[in-house]
């Protein structure tokens, strides 16, 4: 297989960052990291949690600080979450320490896969559909400044997604397909 430098997936939260990036690295026989998992794990507490003790400044702070480090790691997939972007020191970070992949989700795919989760706080400051609107409105342009690939998840399964991104990578197919 060919030996592939880092893969950072960014997009709006409901994109599939976490599952895609699981299964794309188990294709490619790479380690995965999600930040939102990592901070978790570190802290001991959920992401409301720290939104509701820090607020979303805090929160970045932590998540900088876990991108920094993740994406100093050789050989990985990482999930970072929705708003990793939106700081101008992560997005250098990301685009220079491996290939990244922005995973396009309209808004109205966002708020059918967000519906029933409870673990995004940025979701209870008003009506899910215009705040997602909104927040997609700033991160897009985000997004597509550092994105080596762009590719839309609308309607697609992750088994999908993270087959052709393992083409677009250049990677061999795995036995199992």
């Amino acid at each position: 297989m060919t030996t592939h430098p880092n893969i950072f997936l960014i997009g709006p939260m409901g994109s599939g960052k976490s599952a895609v990036g699981r299964r794309l690295a188990k294709d490619l026989g790479l380690e995965f990291h999600d930040s939102d998992d990592e901070i978790k794990t570190r802290t001991g507490v959920d992401i409301p949690f720290i939104f509701e003790k820090e607020g979303e400044e805090g929160f970045r702070k932590r998540e900088s600080a876990v991108i920094g480090e993740l994406t100093a790691l050789s050989g990985i997939v990482l999930a970072t979450g929705g708003g990793a972007a939106q700081d101008a020191a992560n997005r250098a970070l990301l685009a220079s320490r491996g290939t990244v992949v922005y995973l396009y989700t309209s808004v109205a795919e966002q708020v059918r896969r967000t519906r029933k989760s409870r673990d995004r706080p940025l979701l209870n400051e008003g009506e899910p559909a215009e705040v997602l609107e909104q927040l997609m409105q700033v991160r897009d342009p985000q997004y597509r400044e550092i994105a080596d690939i762009t590719m839309d998840t609308d309607g697609r399964q992750v088994h999908s997604v993270a087959r052709e991104l393992k083409n677009l990578l250049g990677a061999e197919p795995s036995s199992d397909e």
